[in-house]
């Protein structure tokens, strides 16, 4: 038996045709797999013609992935039979390599010692503190290939199967298993603390209260100081206040319905979570325009300024939660990747048009408090949500940048800048470091809370910090200023 002519053939052959979206199942991990076996067998004295036996199965166990996903364990034991007789293996020979093969079919079920150990090294990334990355890996080839379609799924499946694997050589079970019970309760961590996998969180009841106070604020400010003297905002708000102005329509069912074909092109332009919680938070905003509130003052100053106020107070606290409580950044959102303008500049223009129809129908000192009231309650958001700036530049040191590098990029839809650094120098132990890819990358304010959870998802220790970035312009920037 030729093994290394019969190993370097086929490592050859999978190195120039697997596909590229097999992140998993590449070469490398056939190449790793034949190093695991080798330090199993060691241990386990297997020696002679078996380890030849053995050796070779790692090199071909996958194989069957040049040509399929499913089955290909029998593929692999097809391409053994084609190749493996110019290597001087026997018939005898290549079924036993083809016995090993098969038992790593999941559930794996090894029939003798042979194969008890290419089990064990096939599936040793278990057992590892490399297991993360490795495991981000095989969920890429995974959504890739369409076999799942969520991290959450993916989660909760790799959850089952750490639960229901074991190693079978007594040389993995000491050596591996009390680290594949860290990783399981990992990932048991991650679903008991109500943390999604994707980086969004569930519906909070610390969300609810953001939402519930913020919309008594926003109803508020309409029913105390706005409404009962004739004042606007800009956005959907200020389209649904001059139409209960102009017609006498309700003003509740006007936000509501105002509202709600922005709802929709939110599901579409941002996510689902997004428009339910928004939906949610918009008819709250109409029922609480039912409750009886104190009309403040009729100092139209201080209706500008404190009208304004409150109004920001509300849409900061429900952006806070994770929604929003007027649609006009949606639409723009949506207006900006169809034409050439800017965000602010399509806002800009949608706020000149109401504010022109406010000065065309309750006079020009009318219009130009209700600009006031617009400002004020701009920069209150701006406060209440992270402060005056709109763009924020996140910096993050961890020694597992690859997969946040991916996650950032591929789920975040982010762009981001790698600074080549170095990690470690810590009081005592200054000779202590190692080489570090230092992460930068630009985000909006609703994407923060949300790149927080993706990061310590995939690394807790990692250290991130946040800095203010006055104004942003060029490479993957998505403003979505809630107001």
């Amino acid at each position: 038996m030729q093994l290394e002519k019969a190993t370097e053939f086929i490592l050859n052959k999978m190195a120039g045709e697997l596909p590229a979206y097999l992140t998993y199942h590449s070469v490398k991990h056939t190449r790793e797999v034949l190093q695991y076996a080798i330090e199993l067998a060691a241990a386990e004295q297997i020696t002679g013609d078996d380890l030849t036996i053995l050796l070779t199965a790692a090199a071909y166990h996958d194989a069957g992935f040049l040509e399929a996903i499913e089955g290909h364990e029998e593929i692999s034991c097809s391409v053994a039979e084609t190749f493996l007789p110019q290597f001087e293996y026997s018939g005898n020979e290549i079924k036993r390599v083809c016995d090993a093969i098969m038992a790593t079919h999941l559930p794996q079920e090894p029939t003798n010692k042979l194969s008890e150990v290419l089990c064990d090294a096939d599936l040793y990334y278990l057992g590892t503190n490399s297991y993360s990355p490795k495991a981000e890996n095989l969920y890429q080839e995974f959504y890739a290939a369409g076999l799942i379609k969520s991290r959450e799924e993916w989660v909760h499946l790799q959850i089952k199967f750490l639960h229901g694997h074991h190693f079978f050589t007594q040389t993995a079970q000491q050596k591996l298993t009390p680290n594949q019970h860290q990783n399981l309760e990992a990932l048991q961590a991650q679903i008991l603390s109500h943390k999604s996998v994707t980086g969004h969180k569930d519906f909070y009841f610390s969300d609810l209260v953001l939402i519930i106070l913020g919309v008594i604020a926003a109803s508020f400010s309409l029913q105390s100081f706005l409404v009962p003297n004739k004042f606007f905002d800009g956005g959907i708000t200020g389209i649904s206040l001059l139409i209960h102005e102009i017609t006498g329509f309700n003003l509740a069912f006007a936000i509501v319905l105002a509202n709600l074909p922005f709802i929709i092109m939110g599901f579409y332009t941002i996510n689902w979570k997004f428009a339910a919680k928004t939906l949610f938070c918009i008819v709250m905003l109409g029922l609480c325009l039912y409750i009886p509130y104190h009309i403040i003052t009729s100092d139209k100053l201080l209706i500008s300024i404190f009208g304004g106020f409150f109004l920001g107070v509300g849409i900061g606290l429900t952006m806070r939660a994770g929604c929003a409580v007027d649609g006009i950044e949606v639409l723009a959102l949506y207006t900006w990747r169809k034409t050439s303008f800017t965000i602010s500049e399509i806002i800009l223009a949608l706020n000149i048009i109401i504010f022109g129809i406010a000065a065309f129908h309750f006079g020009l000192p009318t219009a130009l408090y209700s600009m006031l009231t617009y400002f004020t309650a701009s920069k209150t958001v701006d406060y209440v949500v992270e402060g005056i700036e709109a763009y924020t530049g996140v910096t993050i040191i961890s020694g597992k940048s690859e997969i946040i590098k991916d996650r950032l990029v591929n789920e975040l839809g982010r762009g981001i800048t790698i600074y080549k650094g170095e990690r470690g120098f810590l009081p005592g132990k200054f000779e202590m470091h190692s080489e570090v890819d230092i992460i930068f990358t630009v985000i909006t304010r609703l994407e923060l809370r949300k790149l927080n959870n993706l990061v310590n998802d995939v690394d807790p220790n990692a250290f991130v910090f946040a800095s203010t970035i006055k104004e942003a312009s060029g490479g993957i920037i998505k403003r979505r200023h809630i107001h």
